[in-house]
C-alpha cells in the first residue's frame, strides 16, 4: 500500500509592492491541485497584515485569505521579491518574519525577497544571494550579509535565498524535492513545462557569450543527450570531448560557457537525480542503483548523497519511496 504524503502547509507572505511573476510562480508549485498524479496535497494560504487588497505593480491586486496570526501553523513561508528594492517592508510582516524564524519555521525568499529578509536581521551574518544586478546593492545597505554572487539559491540556517526570477522556479521545485522527493518536484516541473533543476550558477546568464559557432552548440547537445543515455557507463571528460569532436580542454571551456557549470559536475547533478528517481519508484538493491546510476559502487553514491542532499541513500529512500522497500536479507 502507497504510504500517504501529509498535507504541507505553506504561506505566501503578501504586502505592497510584492512582484507578481514571484506570487504565480509559488502559486503554480504549490496551490494547483496534482494528487490525481502522485503529488501531495498543498495548503497554500496568501497571508497578509490585514484583510485588504495588497497592491502589486502594473495595477495588479492580491487578496488574502488569512492574517499574520496564521503563520504559526505554516511549515513553510515564502517571501516575494519586491518590484522596487528602496521602500522597507511593513514592520508587522518583518516582526511576523522574526518570530516564524525563532519557532525554526523554514523561510525561502525569491530574487529581491532576500532584501525583506536582511531587513528583518534574519541574514546578518549569513550567506544569502539576490538577482545578480541586486547583488552589489544588497552588500551595501545590508553590508553584514555575507552575499554570494553566483549560486541559483542558497540555503543557511533555514533561510532560503534565491536569484533572479526563473530561480525563484528552481528554488521552489528544490523545497518540493527536499520535502516530498524528486518524483513530486519532477511532475510538478513536467506539469510548468520547466526543468526539474539546472545545473550551473548565475554566472551563465551574466553577459553569457554565444557558443561561436551552430555548430559547437549542436555538438554539445548531441553529447549531453548520449550521456544522459549513458549514464550507467565510465564517461570522462576526455570520452566526451572525443565525441564532440574537440580537445578536452576546448569541451570544457565550452561547456561551461553553455551550462555554466563543469562537465564532471554536471554529470554528478544527474546520476543523483538517476539515483532518486531509482530509490523512489524500484526496490533495487543499493549496489544495483549505484551501477545503474553511474556511480558504480553504493559507497560513491553514498559519499554523493552525503554531500550534496545532506542524508544517505538508505534514508532517502525510507522517506520517498513510493512503496515501502522490502525486508533487506541478512
Amino acid at each position: 500500500m502507497t504510504r500517504p504524503a501529509p498535507t504541507h502547509r505553506i504561506a505566501l507572505l503578501a504586502f505592497a509592492g510584492i512582484r507578481a511573476f514571484d506570487v504565480s510562480v509559488i502559486t503554480e508549485v504549490w496551490g494547483a491541485d496534482r494528487t490525481d498524479r502522485g503529488v501531495p496535497a498543498f495548503e497554500l494560504r496568501r497571508v497578509a497584515a490585514g484583510p485588504e487588497p495588497v497592491p502589486m505593480h502594473g495595477g495588479l491586486t492580491l487578496t488574502p485569505d488569512r492574517t499574520l496570526a496564521w503563520l504559526p501553523r505554516a511549515e513553510l513561508i515564502l517571501v516575494p521579491g519586491l518590484d522596487e528594492q528602496a521602500g522597507p517592508a511593513p514592520e508587522p510582516v518583518l516582526a511576523a518574519l522574526r518570530r516564524a524564524h525563532a519557532r525554526g519555521t523554514t523561510i525561502a525568499a525569491l530574487c529581491g525577497g532576500a532584501f525583506t529578509l536582511a531587513q528583518a536581521g534574519l541574514l546578518d551574518g549569513r550567506q544569502a544571494l539576490t538577482h545578480w544586478a541586486l547583488t552589489d546593492l544588497l552588500q551595501a545597505r545590508h553590508p553584514r550579509v555575507h552575499v554570494e554572487p553566483g549560486a541559483l539559491f542558497i540555503e543557511d540556517g533555514n533561510l532560503w535565498t534565491s536569484a533572479g526570477t526563473a530561480a525563484g522556479i528552481d528554488l521552489c521545485l528544490h523545497l518540493v524535492r527536499v520535502t516530498h522527493g524528486a518524483e513530486a518536484a519532477a511532475t510538478i516541473a513536467r506539469s510548468m513545462v520547466t526543468a526539474p533543476f539546472r545545473t550551473g550558477t548565475q554566472a551563465q546568464f551574466i553577459e553569457h557569450p554565444t557558443p561561436h559557432t551552430h555548430r559547437d552548440a549542436d555538438a554539445l547537445a548531441e553529447v549531453r543527450a548520449y550521456a544522459l543515455a549513458h549514464l550507467d557507463e565510465p564517461l570522462t571528460v576526455s570520452s566526451l570531448a572525443a565525441r564532440a569532436g574537440m580537445s578536452p580542454r576546448s569541451f570544457a571551456r565550452h561547456f561551461a560557457a553553455v551550462t555554466g557549470t563543469t562537465p564532471m559536475h554536471w554529470l554528478l547533478d544527474h546520476r543523483i537525480a538517476a539515483a532518486q528517481k531509482l530509490l523512489e519508484r524500484t526496490d533495487l538493491p543499493m549496489p544495483e542503483v549505484a551501477r545503474r546510476s553511474g556511480f558504480g559502487s553504493e559507497v560513491t553514491m553514498r559519499q554523493h548523497f552525503t554531500s550534496r542532499l545532506a542524508t544517505s541513500p538508505r534514508a532517502y529512500r525510507t522517506s520517498f519511496a513510493e512503496q515501502p522497500p522490502p525486508a533487506q536479507r541478512p
